[in-house]
């Protein structure tokens, strides 16, 4: 997208001349003190931002935004590239921004650009209320409705923060913000719905469900169907940030909270160590001191633990898995830690529940 403004176009070649990133890390332009937002970098950055918007109105991911894109990338037509997307925080980290900055220092160039971001999140929204990682569309697991690394959580959080008026939300107009309402009542009855039973109980969320069917679905080679210690994490913190929950919502909490506690591995030390090659590896080794730890993948029907490598092969000693995937991968962690030891305890206490 160009720029189209002198102002922003100035002030882009004076902070960030010769391509050069700002001296805030893309990682942390979220976390700037409130005043940061009215300045020149932070301006200079949104205006970065708006070049790597696409026609549709969403982002691409992975890409270091500080710095405006170079020739390299914009030649570059590989699709998960350059399409937008609500992968790895994409689209939802950069309307976060652009709000901030908005709230700071009013722009109707960025108002503009966030509005078409907006609408882009509302646009890609499945009927059954979920989303999926592309839109629009890739052929593949893509059209999935996505969980993953919380990436449909993020989606609803923003909106319905927007639909609340909350910071820095403020300005949004009163007609996204009834889009946005209804986009997440919309998206916490497909939440309901995928919920998975087992024996009649509720318990978690695959990364992935069918976009019809809303079955557990299969992503890449190593993320088969199976509930997730993690993506759940996110769904019941987003589900706890209910208001006024209805009593189907609070079965939900308390049924992924009670198959988070179910399925907790006791006794399992996770750790990096230099290999005998030299090389950084991961390993478990059994070990009563260890703090709790949780597995990416549990089994559909058992609950068992797995692991898969790139050979698709299910095993159930991460261990066994190839070097490449347990170093490239996250298949255990305390994802949940937090939340049932503080977060589940408060929301219990927020609503006076047993």
């Amino acid at each position: 997208m160009k720029l189209k403004r002198p102002a922003a176009l100035l002030l882009l070649a004076l902070i960030l001349s010769n391509g050069q990133a700002a001296a805030v890390r893309w990682d942390d332009i979220l976390r700037q003190p409130a005043a940061w937002y009215a300045g020149g970098e932070a301006r200079a950055v949104a205006a970065s931002i708006l070049q790597y918007q696409t026609k549709e109105g969403g982002w691409p991911k992975n890409k270091d935004m500080t710095a405006p894109p170079t020739a390299a990338f914009l030649a570059d037509t590989k699709f998960d590239h350059r399409a937008p997307t609500i992968d790895n925080e994409a689209t939802t980290t950069q309307l976060r921004y652009l709000a901030l900055v908005i709230t700071a220092h009013d722009d109707p160039e960025l108002r503009a650009a966030f509005a078409r971001g907006f609408d882009y999140l509302l646009a890609a929204q499945y009927p059954n209320g979920g989303w999926p990682q592309y839109f629009p569309l890739v052929k593949g697991y893509y059209t999935h409705i996505t969980y993953n690394d919380d990436a449909m959580a993020n989606v609803l959080t923003l909106l319905r923060d927007a639909a609340r008026g909350r910071a820095p939300y403020a300005f949004v107009d009163t007609a996204r913000r009834a889009q946005a309402a209804a986009a997440v009542e919309r998206g916490i009855a497909c939440i309901l719905r995928t919920q998975v039973r087992q024996d009649g109980r509720l318990t978690a969320w695959c990364a992935q469900h069918d976009e019809t069917t809303l079955a557990p679905a299969p992503a890449r080679k190593f993320e088969p169907a199976a509930l997730s210690g993690n993506e759940t994490v996110g769904l019941v913190r987003f589900l706890m940030g209910i208001e006024s929950p209805a009593p189907e919502v609070i079965a939900a909490i308390e049924g992924a909270v009670a198959w988070l506690r179910a399925v907790t591995l006791h006794g399992l030390r996770y750790e990096e160590f230099t290999a005998a090659d030299g090389r950084p590896d991961r390993r478990t080794v059994a070990d009563p001191a260890a703090p709790e730890v949780w597995a990416r993948f549990y089994e559909l029907g058992t609950n068992r633990p797995l692991f898969t490598g790139r050979d698709q092969v299910i095993r159930y000693d991460y261990n066994a898995i190839e070097r490449e995937r347990r170093t490239g991968y996250h298949y255990l962690g305390d994802w949940p830690a937090r939340l049932l030891a503080k977060d589940y305890p408060r929301w219990q206490a927020k609503h006076k529940l047993p």
